[in-house]
């Protein structure tokens, strides 16, 4: 876990933290279902790595944006409610099949990877560092999805029709990623204005159309909300199972 020691973060940097931590946590609990479900025993693994690096990051992000208000990261990913997380709505949607999973974790790894990229510059230290060594992570987290996006759309018929069925329905959340929030524009020099990362996030897909010849839809018609904590209905469900364990024994150690 990345924390610089004695390092506090202010109202506003712990919120930003909160946005990208909430994201990882989310993330990393959907993924670790596939463990002991995936489609081969290789990207079991893969999978389950991918997730223990998300939750990696979740832990360094939450345990900062704890310094602004006394909480742990445990205070934080196990006892606030649905309307507290500020993650975004792609990542809370359902695991689906395979291909609903590889097309909402391809999104997320290729926005994670340019969001961390440029997060290394931040004016803030603490987070600076986090984002420093999780590009080293997301890069390779990026590199497995478009591999695997690759083998199921130039796969069977039936593999590139799932791919595309996904697409449909996991394609809607994007946008919410690139919505610029107030609190951006609070944190100028800090945060990374999530508008600028778009123009790489589509030469990447672009790039995948022109290789496969599969197309991404075109419109961003969800709503989002996930930063000011509104969620669709699968988070709630999510949550429950994330944090029944810490709730029913509190305090319990093993």
């Amino acid at each position: 876990m990345v924390m610089r020691e004695g390092a506090v973060a202010t109202d506003d940097i712990a919120e930003y933290a909160l946005w990208l931590g909430d994201d990882a946590l989310i993330l990393a609990q959907q993924l670790g279902w596939w463990v002991s479900r995936a489609p081969e025993l290789e990207e079991d693994v893969a999978l389950a790595n991918i997730a223990l690096d998300l939750l990696g990051h979740s832990r360094s992000l939450l345990s900062y944006a704890g310094t602004a208000t006394g909480r742990t990261e445990d205070d934080l990913a196990y006892w606030r409610g649905e309307r507290e997380f500020r993650s975004n709505q792609l990542v809370e949607q359902p695991n689906g099949d395979y291909a609903h999973t590889l097309v909402r974790q391809l999104a997320a790894a290729v926005y994670m990877l340019e969001l961390y990229t440029r997060l290394q510059a931040s004016g803030d230290e603490t987070l600076a560092a986090i984002a420093a060594k999780a590009v080293k992570e997301v890069e390779y987290h990026q590199e497995h999805t478009v591999e695997w996006f690759r083998r199921l759309a130039l796969g069977t018929t039936e593999s590139r029709s799932r791919l595309e069925a996904a697409l449909e329905h996991v394609w809607p959340y994007v946008g919410e990623l690139f919505r610029d929030e107030p609190l951006i524009d609070r944190l100028d020099g800090i945060a990374v204005r999530p508008s600028e990362l778009r123009p790489a996030f589509d030469e990447v897909m672009a790039g995948l159309t022109a290789e496969t010849g599969v197309e991404f839809p075109p419109d961003d018609v969800a709503r989002g909300g996930g930063r000011r904590g509104w969620h669709t209905e699968h988070l709630a469900l999510l949550l429950a199972e994330m944090q029944v364990l810490a709730r029913e024994h509190p305090g319990a150690t093993w």
